[in-house]
């Protein structure tokens, strides 16, 4: 199993891959890092060099955007690297990131409720959207600022299939067949979590979890499960992948994973 990272800024793209490493800790530990980076060709990064990034990350506090731009115009497989700038780093969980056409694209609501439901792309859009503009937080450190996603709130998809009173949380698919998330009822049906299906204006792209994913706005990205092709209601909550591998199941930024992040939405 491999675990594969693109950096991404909102004009380009770069590809970097990792190996994926399991982690285990105990409750009151931080959780390990993402795994450890290694170049486009496969190996490890040297100390030196990665020494080198610690001292330039250490810099890009004080210096912000512009030596990102500065790196990634001299020295673009370092600049990828630093958590600096508006900068997107894409993961997947698989050998490669999936791709599904939109006229093939599928969302299912099942599970303890009502009137189950299987939605098309289009249908998806149809329903009364919604949008939300904030700083979107890995919980590795990179975070990119005022980001404007447009989707469906989770909770009228929700009032669509009517939950059944014995439910208590949710568990989120991918058509990765890989990547699972899961929330509590309370935590779904707040006015920051949606299905997602644009960003800044354009349609998802595959990288970023395309054609919809799920957006948990006051949570670290790896809630918000990419991919996203189905939601089952459920009566307990079932611990999702990166959960699985140490991560905190409630995963709020700046509250979670022994991290003091600023808050990415009230």
């Amino acid at each position: 199993m491999r675990t594969i990272l693109r950096s991404e800024s909102r004009r380009s793209a770069r590809s970097r891959s990792e190996t994926r490493t399991p982690v285990t800790r105990a409750p009151d530990t931080p959780p390990a890092p993402y795994p450890q980076s290694v170049t486009d060709a496969g190996s490890p990064i040297g100390r030196r060099v990665f020494l080198g990034l610690i001292g330039a990350g250490a810099a890009g506090v004080l210096f912000g955007s512009k030596l990102q731009d500065f790196l990634a115009s001299h020295t673009p497989k370092a600049a990828s690297f630093l958590p600096i700038g508006d900068h997107f780093r894409f993961y997947t969980v698989t050998s490669g990131f999936p791709k599904r056409a939109p006229q093939d694209y599928r969302l299912t609501v099942k599970g303890l409720v009502q009137r189950p439901f299987t939605l098309t792309y289009d249908e998806l859009r149809a329903m009364p959207p919604t949008m939300i503009t904030k700083d979107f937080q890995c919980v590795t450190g990179w975070r990119v600022h005022n980001v404007r996603w447009t989707g469906v709130r989770l909770s009228h998809l929700l009032d669509k299939a009517g939950v059944q009173a014995t439910a208590k949380a949710l568990r989120f698919t991918s058509f990765d067949g890989v990547y699972t998330e899961s929330l509590t009822l309370d935590q779904a049906r707040r006015d920051d979590v949606m299905v997602a299906y644009d960003l800044e204006g354009k349609p998802l792209s595959s990288d970023h979890g395309g054609p919809a994913r799920l957006y948990v706005a006051p949570m670290y990205g790896y809630k918000s499960c990419k991919w996203l092709d189905g939601i089952e209601v459920v009566d307990r909550v079932v611990p999702g992948y990166w959960e699985n591998d140490g991560y905190d199941v409630d995963g709020w930024v700046g509250r979670s994973n022994g991290r003091d992040d600023q808050p990415t939405s009230a």
